[in-house]
C-alpha cells in the first residue's frame, strides 16, 4: 500500500452544502481513505492509495463536479479569483436581463392584457426563447454540477434548482402540447426567475470571498524570496530554493534570514519573535543558531544553511499548517444544514403530490386526476426552490462583513460569522498581540541620589552611536520625555553586552549586569530592584558613572493600551481568556497579571499550540486563536477562529478567518459582537424563508397554485430577507457596503 495526500486549492465553492458534495464524492472513490474539505480556505486534502486510484482521477471528479483547481502560486490564485468574480458578474448581468425582459412581458400580459394567459404563441416562444437562454447560457453550468451530484447518488441544491428550472420547462411544454389550461407562460418564466435567482446567490457568496481574497492580497508581500549567497566568486541573488546545505549567505541590517543556519562571521541582535514568541532581539556572534524567518536588527552576518526543503523552520510551520486546515473540525452553516433535510423533503413531497392527485381519486372510484396532479408536483417543485434561503446566508455575511469593515475588521470566511456566538475560550498569543510587539522603556529606577532624570540622560547619551534596539528604546524614551542628551566623547559597544562611553571626561557603562559585574561595579545597592523589575518579566540595564551603580533601566514589551479593556469584555462575554507564547514563564506571567488574564501557557512552541488547541476542541469548547506571528499560524488555522493582527507576518494573515487591520486588540471582541449580530440575522432570514417556501409547498399540494403566486411568493420571500438584512442601515442612513477591500497603509509600515 503506497498512501499518499493531495490538495488543492479550489474554486467554485459556495457553502458547506459545496463542501459536502465534494466530501460524498471522493468517499464513493475505491482507494481514497480519508478527505477534509475546508470551505474557509476553499482547499481539499485528500488521503489515497496510489495502488488503486491515480492523482488524475481525483483532479477529475473536483472538475466534473464543477469545481476549478487553482493554481498553487499564490500571486495566480488571486488572479483566477478575479476572474471568477467577473466571470460569475457576466452571468448574473446576462440572467438579470432575461429576467427583468420575462417580468416585463408578465406584467404587460397581466396589467395591459388583462389576462393570466399569453393566448398568443409568440409570447410563448418569446418567453420559452428567454428560458433556454438563461439556463443553457449562464446556468449552463449548474447543470453540469447538478448532472455530476447525480450520478453520484448526491442530492444538492444544484439539483433542487434544476428540478424546478426543469419542472417550469415541462409545465411550459405541457400548456403548449397537452394541457391547454396550464399557465405556459408563467411557467417558463419560472425557470428564467429560479436560474437567475441562484446564480445572485452564489455571486454574493463569491463577492464575500473574491474581495476578502482581494483584501488580503493588499496585506502580503508577493514577492519571491530571494537571498545573497555568497561564493569564492563573489556575491549572487538567488532564490531560497536553490541553496543548498553548507552554502553562505549574507544578511544585511533590517534584512529577514533567508533560512536555518549558522553564523560564521558578524555580531548582530537578532529578532526571533516569529518562532519564539520572545520580543527582546537575541545577540547573535560566531555559532550561533539563527531561524529562518527572524530579523536581523543590528550588524551584518554571514551565515552557514544548515536546514533546506522539509527541515527548514518555514517549510515545517507550512506543513503543520496544512495538517491543522485537515484536522480542523468541519462546520456546516445553519442554511445548509436546513437543506440538507429540504432538498429531499421537497423532492419527496412532490412525487407524493403527483401520486395523490394520481392514485387517491382510484381509491374511492373517481378518474385519475392526472392534470391536477401534475400541477401539483410542478408547483411544489417551483416553489421548492429555497431562492430565499439561498439568499438568507450571503445577504447576512454582506451585512456583517460592512459592518466590521467599518471598524477595520476584515472577516475572511462565512464560518467566522457563525461560529464566533458559540466560542468560550480564546487564545491569545503574547507578543504583538497583547503587547506592542516593540522593546520599550518600561521604568528608570535611581539607585543613589541622582535623580531619574538625570540616569535617563546618562544612558541616552552613552547609547547615542548604539544600534542595538534596546539602545532604541532608551533613545525612544528619551526623546519622548524630552530629556535633552549629548553625543558621547568616545564610544565603545561590547556585542551582546553592552556599551562604553565618555561624557565630558566622565566613564559611564550601561549594559547588562552579568556584564558590569565583570567590570568590578559593585551591585548590592540595586539587587533588591533588579529583582523586582526582573519578576516583572523586565530586561534590566544598569548604568554606572565612574565606577558607581547610579540608576536602572527596565525595558520590556508594553501592553497595549486597549488590552486590559479587551480581556474585561472577554470575561463579560462569558469566554475564558488565556494566555499562550513561545516566551518564558516569568515573562508570560507578567503580562497575563497585568491584562488580568489568569492562566498562562509558556515557552510553548509553534506544533504544541496547535496539538493544545486539538485537545480544547476535543473538549467540546469552541476556540479562537489571536496571533500574529509565524509560530502562530498552524495553531490559527487549527483554531475553530483563526484571527491575526494585521500588522503580523503574510503566513498569519493568510492562515487566519479574521483579519484585524490595525494593532487594536479590542477589535476581537468588535469581530465577536458582529459574529453574534449576522448569526441572529441569519436565523431570522431562515425563518422568514422557511415560512413562505413552507406554506407555498403546503398549499400547492392542493393542485390550485398558479405559478404567478410561486413567483410573487418568491419575490416576497427574497425581499423580507433582504429588508431584515439592510433595514437597519438603510434607515440610518449607511447604507449596503458590499466593498470588503481595506486601506492597507498599517501593514505597509
Amino acid at each position: 500500500m503506497a498512501a499518499k495526500q493531495a490538495r488543492y486549492d479550489v474554486g467554485g465553492m459556495s457553502c458547506s452544502f459545496c463542501a459536502e458534495s465534494i466530501r460524498k464524492a471522493y468517499g464513493r472513490i475505491e482507494g481514497v481513505e480519508d478527505v477534509d474539505v475546508s470551505l474557509a480556505h476553499e482547499e481539499v486534502l485528500v488521503r489515497y492509495d496510489d495502488e488503486e486510484v491515480g492523482e488524475a482521477e481525483l483532479k477529475v471528479t473536483l472538475q466534473e463536479l464543477g469545481y476549478t483547481i487553482r493554481d498553487p502560486d499564490r500571486a495566480k490564485r488571486f488572479e483566477e479569483r478575479q476572474r471568477e468574480l467577473d466571470r460569475g458578474k457576466r452571468r448574473l448581468l446576462f440572467s438579470g436581463f432575461t429576467s427583468i425582459v420575462a417580468a416585463g412581458l408578465m406584467l404587460y400580459m397581466i396589467f395591459i392584457r388583462g389576462t393570466f394567459e399569453s393566448r398568443s404563441l409568440a409570447m410563448d416562444y418569446a418567453v420559452l426563447g428567454l428560458a433556454l437562454s438563461t439556463m443553457f447560457g449562464p446556468g449552463l453550468y449548474i447543470k453540469k454540477k447538478a448532472y455530476y451530484s447525480l450520478r453520484r447518488g448526491i442530492l444538492n441544491q444544484h439539483v433542487l434548482l434544476e428540478a424546478g428550472a426543469f419542472s417550469g420547462l415541462l409545465g411550459g411544454f405541457l400548456g403548449l402540447s397537452v394541457f391547454p389550461g396550464f399557465p405556459t407562460v408563467h411557467f417558463f418564466a419560472v425557470s428564467v426567475f429560479i436560474t437567475t435567482y441562484h446564480i445572485l446567490s452564489e455571486y454574493t457568496s463569491l463577492v464575500v470571498r473574491a474581495r476578502a481574497s482581494r483584501a488580503v492580497e493588499g496585506l502580503l508581500d508577493l514577492r519571491p524570496d530571494t537571498a545573497r549567497r555568497v561564493t569564492d566568486s563573489g556575491v549572487e541573488d538567488v532564490t531560497v530554493e536553490e541553496l543548498d546545505v553548507g552554502d553562505r549567505v549574507r544578511v544585511r541590517p533590517g534584512e529577514s534570514v533567508p533560512v536555518d543556519g549558522e553564523v560564521v562571521e558578524g555580531a548582530s541582535a537578532v529578532d526571533e519573535s516569529v518562532a519564539t514568541g520572545e520580543s527582546r532581539p537575541i545577540d547573535k556572534g560566531p555559532g550561533d543558531e539563527v531561524i529562518g524567518g527572524s530579523v536581523n536588527e543590528t550588524g551584518t552576518l554571514l551565515v552557514e544553511v544548515v536546514a533546506t526543503g522539509e527541515d527548514a523552520f518555514l517549510n515545517r510551520v507550512a506543513r503543520q499548517v496544512e495538517e491543522a486546515r485537515a484536522m480542523k473540525p468541519g462546520i456546516v452553516l445553519l442554511a445548509d444544514r436546513v437543506l440538507k433535510y429540504f432538498v429531499p423533503g421537497v423532492l419527496t413531497i412532490a412525487g407524493a403530490s403527483f401520486l395523490f392527485w394520481v392514485v387517491g381519486p382510484l381509491l374511492i372510484g373517481n378518474p385519475p386526476a392526472i392534470h391536477r396532479g401534475a400541477f401539483a408536483a410542478l408547483a411544489v417543485l417551483v416553489l421548492g426552490y429555497p431562492c430565499a434561503l439561498g439568499m438568507a446566508t450571503p445577504l447576512a455575511l454582506i451585512r456583517g462583513g460592512g459592518l466590521a469593515a467599518k471598524r477595520g475588521i476584515l472577516m475572511r470566511s462565512g464560518d467566522a460569522f457563525q461560529i464566533f456566538r458559540d466560542v468560550d475560550t480564546v487564545l491569545l498569543d503574547k507578543t504583538g498581540t497583547i503587547t506592542a510587539g516593540e522593546p520599550a522603556v518600561s521604568d528608570v529606577v535611581p539607585t543613589s541620589e541622582a535623580p531619574a532624570e538625570d540616569v535617563l540622560r546618562k544612558a541616552a547619551s552613552a547609547e547615542a552611536f548604539s544600534e542595538h534596539p534596546l539602545a532604541g528604546a532608551i533613545l525612544n524614551y528619551a526623546d519622548e520625555r524630552g530629556t535633552v542628551f549629548t553625543d558621547p566623547d568616545e564610544f565603545d559597544s561590547v556585542t551582546g553586552k553592552g556599551v562604553s562611553a565618555s561624557l565630558d571626561g566622565e566613564r559611564v557603562l550601561v549594559g547588562k549586569s552579568g556584564w558590569l559585574g565583570d567590570e568590578d561595579v559593585d551591585l548590592s545597592g540595586g539587587t533588591d530592584e533588579i529583582e523586582r523589575l526582573q519578576g516583572r518579566g523586565l530586561t534590566v540595564v544598569g548604568v554606572v558613572a565612574e565606577g558607581r551603580l547610579t540608576g536602572l533601566i527596565g525595558i520590556g514589551d508594553e501592553v497595549k493600551e486597549d488590552a486590559r479593556e479587551a480581556v474585561r469584555r472577554m470575561k463579560e462575554a462569558g469566554i475564558t481568556p488565556v494566555v499562550i507564547t513561545g516566551d518564558n514563564e516569568r515573562t508570560a506571567r507578567a503580562v497575563a497579571g497585568e491584562v488580568g488574564i489568569a492562566r498562562v501557557m509558556a515557552e510553548v512552541l509553534p506544533d504544541e499550540k496547535r496539538e493544545e488547541i486539538g485537545r480544547l476542541q476535543g473538549e467540546g469548547r469552541r476556540v479562537a486563536m489571536v496571533g500574529d506571528g509565524i509560530n502562530d499560524a498552524p495553531a490559527l488555522t487549527q483554531a475553530d477562529i483563526g484571527i491575526a493582527i494585521g500588522a503580523g507576518t503574510d503566513i498569519a494573515v493568510e492562515s487566519a478567518d479574521v483579519v484585524l487591520t490595525g494593532n487594536r486588540l479590542g477589535g476581537v471582541m468588535d469581530a465577536y459582537e458582529i459574529g453574534k449580530s449576522s448569526y441572529r440575522k441569519t436565523r431570522q432570514n431562515l425563518l422568514a424563508a422557511f415560512s413562505f417556501n413552507g406554506v407555498g409547498i403546503a398549499a400547492a399540494t392542493t393542485g390550485l397554485v398558479h405559478p404567478v403566486f410561486a413567483m410573487i411568493a418568491m419575490v416576497l420571500s427574497v425581499t423580507t430577507v433582504l429588508a431584515n438584512s439592510f433595514a437597519g442601515q438603510l434607515l440610518s442612513g449607511e447604507g449596503i457596503k458590499t466593498d470588503f477591500s481595506v486601506e492597507t497603509e498599517e501593514f505597509d509600515k
